[in-house]
């Protein structure tokens, strides 16, 4: 049985959870609870499995706080025996809008702490990534404060329908293959 790993970024406390940098926590969470599963406190991290047409989807979200999440993704690569193809990477980006979603097979951490992390954990940039778009609304020396800070009303009345999609995302990842998910999804 194939075995996948979706890896959501953020940090771990009550204070960051409806923060912007937190996305990728929140699209686990949507993920877990449309699949009808839930997460339990493991080492390095709290984890929920599901299976869906024969595959096994392993979601993570590390407790190593973002800017050290490579630790725990080389942890449950290597402890679940998952091959970094397998591997999806779900994370904020301040340089696309709002709710827009971009998926890339390779890629710079751009500026990203979290993507920089594991890029040097794993030794390689060759791991995909789901890039949900945060809007770069902040003033210079802010980014900080804006992707630590809550999402406003117009955003969370949008993030229903955008964490859907983003489910689905995972799905197709697994089942369809990380070409044909980038074909239906990027720029949506």
């Amino acid at each position: 049985m194939k075995k996948f790993l979706i890896v959501g970024l953020g940090n771990i406390g009550e204070k960051y959870t409806n923060t912007r940098h937190n996305i990728g926590f929140k699209i686990l969470d949507q993920t877990a609870q449309e699949n009808n599963t839930t997460f339990v406190t493991e080492k390095l991290g709290d984890v929920a499995t599901y299976k869906f047409k024969g595959k096994t989807f392993l979601l993570l979200k590390p407790s190593t706080f973002m800017n050290l999440s490579g630790k725990s993704v080389k942890y449950w690569m290597d402890k679940e025996k998952i091959a970094i193809e397998n591997v999806l990477v779900v994370t904020d980006d301040v340089h696309i809008d709002f709710g827009t979603i971009r998926l890339k097979a390779k890629g710079s951490a751009g500026g990203h702490n979290g993507l920089k992390d594991i890029q040097e954990k794993l030794n390689t940039q060759q791991y995909a990534r789901f890039r949900f778009g945060v809007g770069g609304n902040y003033s210079r020396g802010r980014q900080a404060d804006f992707v630590l800070g809550e999402w406003n009303k117009a955003e969370t009345s949008q993030l229903i329908e955008r964490l859907s999609v983003s489910e689905k995302i995972i799905t197709s990842f697994g089942t369809a293959g990380l070409a044909n998910t980038m074909n239906a999804f990027n720029g949506k």
